[in-house]
């Protein structure tokens, strides 16, 4: 029984990095000719002598109009579309590894809903008097719900089953929170806009954020990284893991801490996108095992790729409408996750 086994890891063990470097491929060309995709007529080549001539390259050239376009709207919002992705589904991965829960994602630690009552606040209410942005109250609130989970847990005894049950008030006690100040302090209009928001929307990307939420990545991903073999650890469970020399109780709250900042800086730029961390890290096991060395670069290339794809989708599929991304990514994620749900049970 064990050989077949063994010889899947090793197969997934040779191809896991071969599946990496076709994402980046696949990537690279997905992110290219997304920006193409709309009601303006742009071209690939314009993209890359875009792109070219604002790095200081030899280019043919493009129209301020198509210049504006492509660098100043649409591929800022795919690079954050595909850092988003990425993020999102690595977060889901490291999270379920955690729990040991293929039902887990991102949002079970409540930031997303403190992220929501801090872009409310700003937005409804006036908080920050005009110097704090909706990002920057969504980040203050995805951290405030994240810290009010660690002190709920840690009073609570601080295993993971309390973890998990904290987020859970955490989210509740958040989602009511922005229900109240919108039911009772927003017109309509701004209700309107809070509401696509909170599905999430790529709409207003910058560089800045581009910036901001690639940096967090970068650093979270190197964590998580140094990590992998302690992920793998945590599939035999806390006390196994123990055994094996792994300071459980510190490592859980180094990758709680990483992958709550992560989701509330992603949560923050974009709103809360469903599903994404949910659904791809169960892709990227079927294509790369689930040893995490190989898994969490599987699974960012795959988010990324996802979401590049869905917000184009959004942005597009209504046209001159726009749908909010965390729309699209329902309406995919619904079956997959079903599917997951009979693939769970078919396992038990």
């Amino acid at each position: 029984m064990t050989a077949p086994a063994s010889g899947g890891t090793v197969r997934a063990g040779v191809t896991a990095p071969l599946w990496t470097v076709a994402g980046l491929a696949v990537l690279a060309v997905s992110v290219a000719v997304a920006i193409t995709i709309g009601p303006a007529d742009i071209g690939v080549g314009d993209v890359w002598s875009v792109v070219a001539a604002h790095f200081g390259g030899e280019a043919p050239e493009v129209s301020p109009i198509r210049d504006g376009i492509v660098w100043d709207l649409r591929l800022p919002r795919t690079l954050l579309a595909a850092v988003c992705g990425a993020g999102l589904a690595v977060c889901g991965a490291v999270m379920q590894s955690l729990l040991r829960n293929p039902l887990a994602d991102p949002f079970v630690l409540g930031v997303s809903s403190g992220a929501s009552t801090g872009a409310v606040a700003v937005v409804v209410l006036g908080v920050g008097g005009g110097v704090l942005s909706v990002t920057g109250g969504a980040f203050i609130g995805a951290v405030c719900s994240f810290a009010l989970v660690l002190l709920l847990s840690h009073t609570l005894g601080g295993s993971m089953d309390r973890v998990v049950l904290s987020g859970v008030a955490a989210m509740q006690l958040f989602s009511a929170l922005t229900s109240f100040v919108v039911m009772t302090a927003a017109d309509a209009e701004t209700t309107r806009g809070v509401l696509f928001w909170l599905l999430g929307s790529l709409g207003g990307a910058d560089w800045a954020d581009v910036a901001v939420c690639g940096a967090v990545l970068a650093v979270s991903l190197l964590i998580c990284g140094g990590y992998a073999r302690t992920l793998d650890a945590f599939a035999f469970g806390e006390e196994a893991a123990a055994s094996l020399g792994v300071a459980v109780a510190r490592t859980r709250l180094v990758l709680l801490c990483v992958t709550a900042l992560l989701t509330a800086a992603l949560v923050s730029a974009a709103g809360a996108i469903g599903f994404v961390g949910l659904v791809l890290p169960h892709a990227a096991r079927a294509l790369a095992g689930p040893g995490h060395a190989r898994l969490l670069p599987v699974t960012a290339v795959t988010g990324a790729v996802f979401l590049v794809w869905a917000d184009t989708l959004a942005r597009t599929v209504l046209d001159p409408q726009e749908v909010p991304v965390g729309v699209v990514t329902s309406l995919i994620g619904v079956p997959a996750f079903v599917l997951v749900l009979y693939r769970t049970r078919s396992s038990r």
